[in-house]
């Protein structure tokens, strides 16, 4: 068959190895999948998995286990070579093959394990072959004793080199060697000491103290965890130059000397291995041991080179003082010449060892089970090298090739086996054995015919999930003869190698960018000349998990508390979770670690929590994370070693070692001195340098004990002072400054004060510190001086009043004085100004308002600075009240020398004085004449207790007090009223002019259900006063339906602004009221807001409900009609503009409707009720007349047969005669009076007849209201209808009559 082909792999158990492709009329080779449908039925020929080792060397004490373990279909049976002949299992009693394996156990108990030492091989075999195992070479380990032999004592001289030979005994494998001294404690080595590779120990030179009994060598043997033990060796040091010949020769009795080694110190030679080449050989992937043992005194020292190359990195090392080089897992480049050199003062010494690289056979590429379909053609390839080359050998079924059966079909050429055309039944095993003089390879490789139909291993609809952009891998594992070709569709669409997708030869499907759109059902098929098989799998395509708020460097203080975030967007199917690291490590198990959903919280940090902590969000699919490192920082440690140098009259230098910055860089530093002299104890800044230096350069003054303490300076904050230097003394010296702030006062009429700052301790300079004050007139010549010590004034008495004077402060101490001082000016103290202002005048500018001018007093009279005038005025008494209630005087102050100011805030209507004083800076001067003046009248105040009744439908009564502040004589008061509720404009506004006399004023012929705005305002000749604003509702007519029925009388609010402009209430909405009744409530607005529909919206409290909507645009006032009684009712109203948007809404109001009794207490105020329940009760007292009278003559009525009928004997005809009843003439058959009640005895009683008006309120349980209007009527009948427990059916009451109507 031509063409490639590929087989499928199989993941976990399913493994189907890539079949070799060799040419193109080839097939490859493939393993069978171990899955147990594939299996069932399918035949294999045998495969060795199990076999122990080469060289098997076995523990004598234990029995022994050989391990042969192979699969095949049908499962192979076993057998066993020994030394090359047929080893009978059976006939051995001692050896037991285990079922099912070829496994032996030899059971060596009683017998010598050397009987059963040999080379051993295993075949396994079925009906399609034999497979073979490697030559298993059995040996027994050994370890033999050390031969006796006596050890004498060995003497060597100081100087010369030793070498203790160990040679210990022969074993399998070989022992491991050590040196020990008799309590068992290794020997000391060194560079002059040491144990070679064979177990020998060298002495490059020997020392006095290496004169000991008990060199001892040891041999390990590790099969069987045995020691053997040498015999004890005794070295004597002499040092033959100290000693004389007899006690040499008695030192040396019965002793082996060493001596042929010079003594003295000498260039180096090698011990091991002796000359200058060698030549040692290792096998490929071994490690190459060279190792060089150097003579010489002093001890040389050993380096290692390679000629022509340099020694591979990573794969070499030194040992036992550079005494031994190894390079481990050694290639052919590893070979040539290695030069070891020895070196000391005396010279060096070098020797070459040449390194031979062989190598046993190892494989390039081993022979591949191979399955073929009938008529297929393949290869088998056995690609080995080694050093020297190998001899490669073929054998079938464990059988040399050349003496199989002959195989026309069967080609072979050195290393490949080419089957051609191959047949059913022709499957075989073939072993290919490589080897040369190092070893040997071995390998079956089984050859099975076999003609399957497709199958698709990889799980029926199995679901795939990955992450968006990255590769999807969709399996479809297969196995069939000859091989399937996979081809893949996703929905019905065939898919073929692209940029997006690729499938490989073991059939997957990778998408190299798999994106949400690639999520779906795939299929694929497998198909060869036997048949096709499909399998569906499903992609889905996640989002990824991205980490999008990053834990962020932290740099904190100890103690303080960290917050790493580690916020995710993931996708939502997919659960992250988060995982804190440290250091790459986990968290520290410690509560202050606390973990939270996006977050990672340390509490109390401390400098052990420094690092880097990394938030891993993994989700089955994918990660993502973050790091962030903390830093724990803290103020620094106080610098150190402080030092002084470079010392001075007035400069040291200062020098400091800086203390532990703690993770924050240091600012700066400060330098504080203390002067034990002046202020001992005072720590004082003197100066700061930056954070880099470590010295500064202090400036001194003198006289000064100085010491010096620096602190440091970082992010977080100043350390700890350090330890003070040693002090400092400055040598005294005049005084370099003069006090400062010198000033010159006057504080009374003929003294004057002279201060300043005193110098510090510091200024000082030198003791004996005092003050030298000078001082003269201005322009004078001569100075006064007095000299002061320890104060900061001077008072200078007998000056003239506010003279100008100079002023010199000097300091001097013992050592001279100090500069020359500046000259202060000042004046001495003033006194009081002596002249009044004259031509005072007042002007009044207004009621409220005057000016006053006055002339200047002269500057000679003001005896100091002067600095204004002060003004006292007074209200005396109002000119309309004539009080003399005198107010406090008030006094405005006009500063420099003003000449004219004006008085505010005056009484209008008031008589008032003032007068005028000039001050300085000691004091008033005399006042001027008072002087009178009288303001004008004003507007008055606006009228108090404003209030507004109603007295009926149409008329309002509006009553006021007059104004707290009348201003003036009261003309009279302007009343204003308007109509607001009829249009958005308000109505027509009306005047009304009344005397200064009136309190009250009565409206008529108002419109009823009207909300009227009413301003008042009092009056005086000069006008009008500020109005008062009112607003009030006249009655509702309940006998009309007008379009806007008022809400009651809101609460009546002032306002002192002008008419026509009411304040809003809100943004939009302003003066919302709302008045209620029994089921209607009415509401009342002002609307302020741009044109829109204006809506009033309800709903009962604590109702889901939604809200109710009513539409009132034109109006501002709204009834709602159809509330419950005693329910209660949320109220809003809404602005919307033309798109229905809410522009604007009130708050909530809370309005509760009356029960049934409230109304009727409300009908029975109402005049034209009582005048209707008068007419009904007096119509009713006239028809009880007239029955009265009729009853009297004797009518006739229908209901006397009835009560003949009865035959009650309590009840008698009545006579004609006197004056009773006979018979009823009512028109109505039957049926009593209206409003009557017969008991059910038939006795009629006076007294209990339904129309007596004391049962409806006549009698002496009537009530009156204060108004005088009767409501016995609407308490209906007496309880005592009820009591008598009559259930008969009678007519309404008048009563309940009227309260039906109404």
């Amino acid at each position: 068959m031509d063409g490639k082909r590929s087989c499928s792999l199989c993941g976990g158990a399913m493994m189907i190895m890539m079949m070799m492709m060799m040419i193109s009329h080839m097939t490859s080779a493939l393993e069978v999948p171990l899955d147990s449908k594939v299996l069932e039925g399918l035949p294999q020929p045998p495969t060795i998995t199990n076999q122990s080792p080469k060289d098997y060397i076995i523990d004598p004490r234990e029995n022994i286990n050989i391990f042969c373990e192979a699969k095949g279909k049908p499962h192979p049976s076993f057998s066993w070579t020994r030394n090359g002949t047929h080893f009978d299992v059976e006939k051995d009693p001692k050896v037991v093959m285990m079922p099912g394996t070829g496994n032996l156990v030899i059971d060596i108990s009683g017998e010598k394990a050397e009987v059963y030492e040999g080379v051993y091989q295993c075949i396994a075999r079925n009906e399609h072959g034999s497979a073979v195992s490697n030559n298993i070479v059995i040996r027994q380990s050994r370890s033999p004793l050390w031969s006796k032999e006596k050890n004498e004592p060995i003497t060597v001289q100081r100087g010369t080199s030793l070498i203790l030979q160990c040679r210990p005994p022969a074993g399998l494998p070989p022992p491991i060697i050590f040196w020990m001294d008799n309590n068992f404690q290794r020997l000391p080595q060194n560079s002059r000491v040491s144990q070679a590779l064979n177990g020998d120990l060298y002495f490059s030179n020997v020392i006095m103290e290496d004169t000991r009994n008990d060199y001892i060598c040891y041999a390990r043997f590790p099969h069987t965890q045995t020691i053997q033990q040498k015999q004890p060796i005794t070295v004597k040091v002499l040092d033959i130059e100290a000693m004389n010949d007899t006690v040499l020769a008695a030192f040396l009795n019965g002793s082996d000397f060493w001596g042929d080694s010079p003594s003295g110190e000498r260039v180096p030679s090698f011990l091991h291995p002796p000359g200058m080449e060698s030549t040692t050989m290792v096998l490929k992937g071994d490690t190459l041991e060279l190792e060089c043992i150097a003579d010489g005194l002093p001890t040389p020292n050993i380096s290692w080179t390679k000629v022509n190359g340099e020694l591979p990195s990573g794969r070499f090392s030194f040992y036992s003082f550079q005494k031994t080089l190894k390079i481990k897992e050694v290639t052919e480049a590893d070979g040539g010449d290695y030069r070891c050199i020895a070196k000391n003062r005396m010279g060096s010494s070098q020797h070459t060892i040449t390194v031979v690289v062989r190598a046993a056979p190892f494989w390039i590429s081993a022979p591949q089970n191979l399955i073929l379909a009938p008529k297929e053609t393949g290869n088998l390839t056995c690609d080995v090298d080694g050093n020297p080359k190998p001899t490669i050998t073929w054998s079938v079924n464990g059988n040399p090739i050349e003496s199989s059966h002959n195989d026309p079909s069967r080609k072979v050429s050195d290393g490949v086996i080419t089957l051609s055309d191959v047949q059913t039944g022709s499957s075989a095993v073939y072993q290919c054995n490589a080897s040369n003089d190092y070893g040997y390879l071995l390998a079956n490789a089984f050859v099975s015919v076999l003609a399957e139909p497709p199958r698709v291993l990889t799980s029926l609809n199995h679901e795939y999930s990955v992450i968006s952009n990255s590769r999807a891998l969709l399996d479809c594992a297969s196995f069939g003869s000859p091989l399937p070709k996979i081809t893949w569709f996703k929905d019905s669409q065939s898919i073929l190698n692209s940029d997006l997708y690729h499938i490989h030869k073991n059939g997957t499907l990778e998408i190299n960018v798999a994106q949400p759109q690639n999520s779906g059902k795939y299929t694929c098929i497998a198909s060869n000349n036997l048949g096709n098989k499909e399998n569906h799998v499903h992609l889905q395509v996640k989002e990824p998990t991205r980490i999008i708020r990053q834990p962020e460097y932290k740099e904190v203080q100890r103690n303080s508390i960290a917050v790493f975030e580690c916020k995710v967007k993931h996708d939502p199917t997919l659960i992250p979770s988060m995982i804190w690291l440290k250091d790459n490590g986990e968290l520290p198990d410690d509560p202050r670690f606390e973990v939270g959903s996006d977050s990672l919280t340390i509490h109390d940090v401390t400098e052990d929590d420094e690092g880097t902590y990394t938030c891993i969000r993994n989700t089955t699919l994918d990660q993502d994370s973050a790091s962030a490192t903390l830093t724990v920082v803290e103020q620094p440690d106080p610098p150190t070693d402080l030092e002084l140098t470079d010392q001075r009259e007035r400069s040291v230098r200062l020098t400091w070692t800086p203390g532990d910055e703690h993770n924050s860089p240091i600012k700066l530093f400060l330098i504080q001195y203390e002067d034990s002299l002046h202020e001992p104890g005072v720590w004082l800044n003197m100066t700061e340098v930056s954070g880099t230096s470590t010295t500064a350069q202090l400036e001194l003054s003198p006289y000064v004990y100085y010491s010096f303490r620096v602190l440091a300076l970082n992010g977080v904050g100043l350390s700890e002072s350090s330890d003070p230097s040693r002090q400092y003394r400055t040598n005294p010296a005049k005084p370099d400054v003069n006090p400062s702030d010198v000033e010159v006062s006057g504080t009374s009429p003929d003294t004057m004060t002279i201060s300043w700052r005193e110098l510090s301790g510091l200024e000082s300079n030198g003791p004996g510190l005092q003050y030298k004050v000078s001082w003269r007139m201005k322009d004078a010549e001569q100075w006064t001086t007095v000299t002061l010590a320890n104060v900061s004034q001077h008072v200078v008495t007998g000056t003239p009043t506010f003279t100008l004077y100079e002023v010199t402060v000097q300091a001097v101490n013992d050592y001279g004085e100090g500069p020359r001082p500046e000259v202060v000016l000042g004046y001495s103290g003033e006194n009081s100004p002596t002249v009044a202002p004259e031509n005072v005048k007042v002007s009044v500018q207004s009621g409220t308002e005057a000016e006053v001018h006055w002339e200047a007093v002269p500057l000679s009279s003001v005896r100091g600075r002067l600095k204004g005038y002060k003004v006292t005025y007074q209200k005396m008494r109002s000119l309309h009240k004539q009080d003399y209630d005198r107010e406090n005087p008030q006094v405005l102050i006009f500063s420099g020398e003003e000449t004219v100011g004006r008085l505010p805030d005056l009484h209008p209507y008031s008589h008032y004085r003032l007068n005028i004083r000039a001050f300085n800076g000691h004091g008033d001067g005399p006042s001027s004449t008072d002087q009178q003046f009288q303001t004008p009248e004003g507007v008055p105040g606006p009228p108090t207790n404003v209030n507004i009744r109603n007295l009926n439908l149409d008329s309002l009564l509006v009553e006021w007090t007059p104004p707290l502040e009348d201003n003036g004589h009261l003309t009279g008061y302007l009343l204003k009223y308007q109509p607001i509720n009829t249009t958005e404009e308000a109505g027509l506004l009306k005047e009304v002019l009344l005397p200064a006399n009136e309190t009250s004023y009565t409206l008529d012929k108002l419109t009823h259900s009207t909300h009227y705005k009413f301003f008042l305002n009092a009056m005086t000749e000069t006008g009008s006063g500020p109005a008062v604003t009112k607003e009030a509702f006249t009655e509702v007519d309940e006998g009309s339906a007008p379009p806007s029925p008022p809400p009651p009388t809101p609460p009546v609010t002032q306002s002192l602004q002008p008419p026509f402009q009411a304040p809003p209430a809100g943004p939009m909405f302003g003066n919302v009221n709302s008045s209620v009744k029994e089921d209607h409530a009415v509401i009342s607005w002002e609307y302020l807001g741009p044109d829109g529909n204006v809506y009033v919206e309800y709903v009962v409290d604590n109702s889901k409900e939604p809200w109710k909507t009513e539409f009132v645009n034109g109006t501002r006032t709204f009834q709602i009609r159809g509330l419950k009684p005693g329910m209660s009712y949320r109220v809003r109203l809404v602005a919307k503009d033309h798109s229905d948007a809410t522009i604007h809404s009130t708050q909530e109001m809370l309005i509760t409707v009356p029960a049934m009794t409230n109304r009727q207490a409300e009908i029975a105020t109402q005049g034209w009720f009582i005048g209707l329940m008068c007419a009904i009760a007096l119509l009713i007292l006239v028809l009880l007349i007239v029955c009265f009278i009729k009853r009297n003559k004797g009518g006739k009525y229908p209901v006397k047969e009835k009560e003949d009928a009865h035959q009650d004997p309590e009840i008698q005809p009545m006579k004609e005669d006197d004056g009773t009843f006979g018979e009823y003439s009512d028109t109505e058959d039957h049926k009593p009076l209206k409003g009557s009640r017969t008991p059910s005895n038939g006795t009629v009683k006076k007294d209990d007849s339904d129309d007596s008006l004391v049962d409806y309120g006549e009698g002496g349980d009537g009530q009156f209201n204060e108004d005088g209007s009767f409501i016995g009527q609407y308490s209906g009948k007496k309880e005592k209808d009820t009591a008598e427990g009559n259930e008969s059916s009678e007519a309404p009451s008048p009563v309940n009559a009227m309260n039906s109507f109404v």
